[in-house]
């Protein structure tokens, strides 16, 4: 392993009196045999963090912050690479409480991995040393692709609530599965997500939604949220689409309930646009059990997304984003859409056209695990061509005239924008028409009309 590691590194473990080790996913995932690209960086020794800013210090680190009470350093070395350490310690925990009540600091390195979550993350590298520290036997945990906790299961989750969505995403992660105890332990444990921010619950869900960027990871988003059903954590965080666990679908369209037809769409969908595919039917549900049907699923599930992406924090341009692409998600299913609305529908869907398509297709093959075109995207794909060989301007930019032409013809305020508008949708109908002239002599019998 010292031959994959940051030079800077090993220089600073070379001048540390005591060893230096590495700890976590970078050791597991080198066990494991994965790439350490982008590698999180998790150092600890028995070394007191002033200690050990002083030996950073000297070899060129910048120390970018110190918290005495938990003894953990975040440094950064000359070439920008960035590092956390954590004095060997031990936690105690109210349960539930992520944050530890109780820190005691020690010398011994077992002690200091029992405070870890699972034995796979518990396998310690001396780097001056070359050589690894097992105290709990995470190393054959990491050949067989297992998730083992450091402790009894109950005892593990019950003290933080956050290590139920860890072990849903390290598992989306790495491939590896939680054992039996784990999983029983994760689902005792369950409704303790409740005490966890809603920034922390995003940034895990998040995570484990695009963990297939992980060199472990294929088809990890899928198997997490399987993961985060089966221990039930699922259901305390995203309770509206937990509803949809075991509701039936027409059978001439669907192979699988409402909730795994969500997971098998974020299954198919690309990284972009992992939330609107999680959430794009978050309307069945509700619809169901206020309508019986399934009718206005679009619109409430865009209501209901937007719910959800507000309550745990979501970034502003995800959560609107998201919002759009659940809405539009249904638009022309049936193929019944005249040319003429498709198009107005392009134009309306157009800064993020690519992604509706992305979500249609995923949708489509969600419902039978049908890897084929979606129809639907078929057709539009076939009409947005035909747009684009004609010159129709998609955004107001792409129009032949400007608003200091609208101006010019007389028009102020909101009228310059809705002249500008107006002239958009006539060349929707037929991009030939986007030329100066044309537009101008419109326009002119628009500025001619009486205001209000």
């Amino acid at each position: 392993m010292k031959k994959l590691l940051p030079k800077n590194l090993i220089k600073l473990a070379s001048v540390c009196h005591i060893p230096l080790y590495i700890v976590g996913g970078a050791v597991r995932d080198h066990l494991a045999g994965y790439p350490l690209k982008d590698a999180d960086w998790d150092l600890a020794s028995a070394a007191t963090d002033e200690e050990f800013c002083a030996a950073a210090r000297a070899c060129g680190f910048t120390v970018r912050a110190v918290y005495p009470a938990t003894g953990t350093v975040k440094a950064e070395d000359p070439d920008g690479i960035g590092y956390e350490y954590t004095r060997f310690r031990s936690d105690k925990y109210v349960r539930g409480i992520h944050t530890p009540t109780e820190i005691c600091f020690t010398d011994d390195i077992a002690r200091d991995a029992r405070r870890r979550d699972f034995c796979a993350d518990a396998v310690y590298y001396d780097i001056a040393a070359d050589e690894y520290a097992d105290p709990l036997g995470g190393i054959p945990d990491i050949r067989a692709r297992v998730l083992r906790t450091v402790a009894p299961a109950e005892k593990v989750f019950g003290e933080d609530g956050l290590r139920l969505l860890r072990l849903a995403r390290i598992a989306a992660q790495t491939g590896f599965s939680p054992d039996g105890a784990c999983l029983a332990g994760a689902g005792k444990n369950a409704a303790l997500i409740r005490d966890i921010v809603p920034e922390r619950i995003f940034r895990e869900l998040d995570l484990l939604l695009h963990a297939d960027e992980k060199p472990g990871g294929a088809d990890g988003p899928y198997r997490g949220l399987c993961i985060l059903r089966k221990t039930g954590v699922f259901a305390h965080i995203l309770p509206e689409l937990a509803r949809g666990d075991g509701m039936a679908q027409r059978a001439d369209f669907h192979d699988h309930d409402v909730l795994e037809h969500s997971f098998r769409c974020v299954r198919y969908a690309p990284p972009t646009i992992r939330w609107a595919a999680l959430l794009h039917d978050a309307g069945k549900p509700f619809c169901l059990l206020r309508d019986g049907n399934f009718h206005a699923h679009p619109e409430e599930g865009a209501r209901i997304a937007e719910e959800i992406l507000s309550r745990l924090k979501a970034p502003a341009k995800l959560t609107a984003r998201t919002k759009e692409l659940v809405a539009l998600h249904m638009r022309d299913f049936d193929l019944k859409m005249r040319e003429g609305k498709v198009r107005r529908e392009i134009v309306r869907a157009y800064p993020f056209l690519e992604e509706l398509f992305a979500l249609r297709q995923a949708d489509f093959s969600a419902c039978k695990d049908d890897l084929s075109p979606a129809p639907s995207v078929l057709k539009w794909r076939r009409i947005l061509a035909g747009m684009e060989r004609e010159g129709v301007p998609f955004t107001l930019a792409m129009l032949a005239v400007n608003g200091r032409d609208m101006a010019a013809l007389g028009l102020r305020g909101e009228r310059v924008g809705a002249a500008l508008l107006a002239l958009q949708n006539y060349c929707v109908e037929d991009g030939r028409r986007n030329t100066r002239e044309a537009l101008l002599a419109r326009a002119k019998k628009f500025a001619d009309r009486p205001t209000d």
